[in-house]
């Protein structure tokens, strides 16, 4: 498959339906453009998910649709990830009765660790950065039998995720846009899916150092860029999916690319005027939502904004 579709992401939503908490949606009032106007903003409240993101509904979806086919092993799963995918695939696995040996870059927050640890996961620091603990992943998998999963390149994990926005549009459908960060493009590749099948503008948002989506669509095909940002614990893909360049060809979602000052800039102002604590992923989509990159909202526009997780450390807020 090399797209995610509007009907895998209803499928999802069947699938999972009742084991994942639906989305709260908080109208945050209206907004300055940078033109002197004001638009209408709304956020989708995903950091109060299951695990503290969005992840755990892919993984319901990955794993509840394995046990549907009779292919869970009895080694069973495994995952690398920067965080949140382990938490949200160990915390999937243990409500299936099944282990999870998830792989994590030595760099992974302590906090993250800690948690994944109490829902009864092996974890496992193996390199700096993701790809690496990618490549350990792969190797467990093949010596070991167990189900591999991904943090973002799979379609059942993208469709997963995708049905935050189902659940986002059945309480504002009116939006005209939705502003979303993107790592590898898995929540991206969803949520885009959804939004274009009903009319709704999609903005992709990366910060400057972590633009995998951004490279891509500019080579035409997933390539390899750096890794360096404040929050590379949860963007920090080294190469976006082939589901999500799908996605930006064929829905016309806009990227974006953000500082990391306006970054922390929108963490800070998501506590200081909301007092909403988030990671730096999820400020990353308000970053690009308050202007930051080369999108401004039009004077009445209404613009959602999917704050995706909040597993962070609030001791700098």
């Amino acid at each position: 498959m090399s797209q995610v579709t509007f009907d895998d992401v209803q499928a999802a939503a069947s699938r999972i339906a009742g084991h994942v908490r639906p989305v709260p949606v908080a109208r945050a009032g209206h907004a300055a453009n940078s033109a002197g106007g004001t638009f209408e903003m709304y956020f989708a409240l995903e950091f109060m998910q299951h695990t503290g993101s969005f992840k755990a509904r892919g993984a319901q979806n990955f794993i509840r649709a394995n046990r549907e086919a009779g292919t869970l092993p009895e080694a069973g799963v495994t995952i690398a990830s920067g965080g949140n995918a382990g938490l949200a695939c160990a915390w999937a696995a243990q409500n299936e009765g099944i282990p999870a040996t998830v792989f994590l870059p030595v760099t992974a927050p302590q906090v993250k660790v800690d948690r994944l640890r109490t829902y009864g996961a092996d974890v496992r620091l193996v390199g700096e950065e993701y790809a690496e603990a990618r490549v350990a992943c792969d190797e467990f998998a093949a010596a070991s039998g167990a189900l591999a999963s991904h943090a973002y390149d799979h379609p059942l994990i993208a469709a997963g995720a995708g049905t935050v926005m189902v659940e986002f549009l059945s309480q504002v459908p009116d939006l005209d846009t939705v502003v979303v960060a993107v790592g590898g493009g898995g929540l991206f590749s969803g949520v885009a899916a959804v939004a274009h099948h009903h009319g709704v503008r999609t903005i992709a948002v990366e910060p400057e150092n972590c633009r995998a989506l951004n490279a891509a669509i500019k080579a035409g095909t997933p390539v390899d860029v750096p890794v360096d940002s404040i929050a590379a614990d949860s963007l920090g893909a080294r190469r976006a999916s082939v589901l999500a360049l799908s996605a930006a060809q064929n829905t016309a979602a806009r990227s974006i690319l953000v500082p990391d000052q306006a970054i922390a800039a929108a963490r800070q102002d998501l506590w200081d005027q909301y007092r909403l604590a988030v990671e730096h992923a999820a400020a990353t989509a308000m970053a690009g939502a308050g202007g930051a990159g080369n999108y401004s909202p039009r004077k009445d526009e209404k613009v959602g904004v999917i704050l995706c997780g909040a597993n962070t450390n609030i001791s700098d807020l």
